[in-house]
């Protein structure tokens, strides 16, 4: 049984336009009718519940992409498939908790910067002198990013 674009939506809790997205981006494919609507192979359902758990946990649309089309003949992913690419993204998870955990424990310091803990902000930046590690946010990265001295290092504080 195939399912139109807005059966599909209505299983997979997905608005139709999204599911027009993914099909653009090559996560999902359908066949046209004779009358150029869109049918959905009832499979589709599994690969977008594997899209929609993906970016919950945080993997980025572009590694999902290329792990769908590095499964054979566009088949839909199996626990076997899931198990591997979750290890796969298992450090790059840690990473981002690690992340997450440093801003976290960094925000009990910082109400917003209107700031009124200049003595220990982890983002002062004397001189500019992160202008020298790029464009771009760079003073709550993780540690092993930091290219520019603190000056001087501060407590918590995570210098880019």
């Amino acid at each position: 049984m195939e399912l139109t674009v807005g059966q599909l939506a209505s299983r997979s809790g997905v608005a139709v336009s999204a599911l027009h997205f993914y099909e653009s981006r090559g996560l999902i494919s359908s066949r046209r009718t004779a009358g150029n609507q869109r049918r959905f192979s009832r499979d589709t359902l599994r690969r977008i519940a594997f899209i929609r758990v993906s970016q919950r946990v945080g993997i980025p649309l572009r590694a999902i992409q290329d792990a769908l089309s590095a499964l054979p003949d566009e088949r839909t992913p199996n626990r076997d498939d899931w198990a591997r690419l979750s290890a796969a993204w298992q450090s790059e998870l840690d990473d981002r908790i690690k992340q997450l955990q440093l801003l976290r424990d960094g925000l009990s310091d910082c109400i917003g910067c209107g700031c009124l803990s200049l003595d220990r902000c982890a983002l002062i930046n004397p001189d500019d002198k992160a202008a020298a590690g790029g464009p771009g946010s760079r003073l709550m990265l993780p540690p092993r990013e930091c290219s520019v001295d603190c000056d001087p290092p501060r407590t918590g504080a995570v210098c880019a």
